[in-house]
């Protein structure tokens, strides 16, 4: 993500950790079970990159989370992701790959029992590795979808009014940490699979100072979750690095996408 951020959203790697002040802990108001979906990844015109597989399953104890899509010729992205959800949200793994056949082109790897981040990429003089240690901080730290989980369980702090400040663990390539802050930016319509659907829109903001930003550019990235149960409904943003082009990623498919409007826009 520009420092590249992962959702991974459902296609990116973003770490959330709390800044000072924000949180102590991730309470879990609402658990995450067993669910089997279909997402497609567009360009932001609404036109279609490629299909993807949503799994999330409970494996003792443990929610396990698969993310795949195929982009059509060979290439193919695919997260996973391992997290504790009792009275705390608590990530346990974190990887986002992608591949060309069966050659690596980016790889993105978290061990938060460790705090090593490593990112693998294939250049043109051939593979490069960087890796780092990040400081992982308990139930405050989370990757990929588990900023999607983290989302779903602040969202009442969030709608109230309160902003949210954050740390995000981006690689550049090598691992840094920056600010970010997490903001609800009010009620949309999203048009998707040839439907208006209302969505709750949540924006991340990162912090960059004055001085970096004169050599380096950092989408916002903007989620949209619905309403309570929250789910996800849609992920705008840069794939993985700041160069990246900015895609969404839309929960259900069909012929039609079009940018989210406020609810009160007719």
């Amino acid at each position: 993500m520009r420092f590249s951020f992962v959702k991974t959203g459902f296609c990116f790697l973003l770490l959330l950790a709390a800044g000072a002040g924000s949180l102590l802990a991730i309470a879990v108001p609402q658990q995450s079970g067993a669910t089997h979906a279909f997402p497609v990844m567009r360009e932001l015109t609404g036109k279609k990159l490629g299909g993807g597989e949503f799994l999330q399953d409970i494996d003792d104890h443990v929610l396990r989370i698969r993310i795949s899509y195929d982009l059509g010729q060979g290439r193919r992205i695919e997260e996973k992701a391992a997290f504790e959800q009792g009275s705390e949200l608590i990530q346990k793994e974190s990887s986002w790959r992608e591949l060309r056949g069966d050659a690596l082109q980016r790889e993105y790897t978290v061990d938060f029992a460790s705090g090593k981040a490593t990112a693998r990429k294939q250049e043109k003089e051939g593979p490069k590795t960087s890796s780092g240690k990040v400081e992982i901080a308990r139930s405050q730290t989370f990757a990929g979808f588990g900023f999607v989980l983290a989302l779903q369980n602040l969202r009442d702090r969030l709608v109230k009014g309160e902003t949210i400040e954050l740390k995000a663990v981006g690689f550049t390539p090598k691992p840094r940490v920056v600010s970010v802050k997490l903001s609800y930016e009010g009620t949309d319509r999203t048009r998707m699979s040839n439907r208006l659907l209302r969505g709750e829109h949540f924006m991340i903001k990162p912090e960059i100072p004055a001085i970096a930003k004169l050599f380096i550019k950092i989408s916002d990235t903007n989620i949209w979750l619905t309403s309570p149960p929250s789910g996800f409904l849609r992920w705008e943003g840069p794939l993985a690095e700041p160069s990246d082009p900015v895609v969404r990623v839309d929960l259900a498919s069909g012929d039609e996408s079009g940018p989210a409007r406020p609810v009160s826009e007719r």
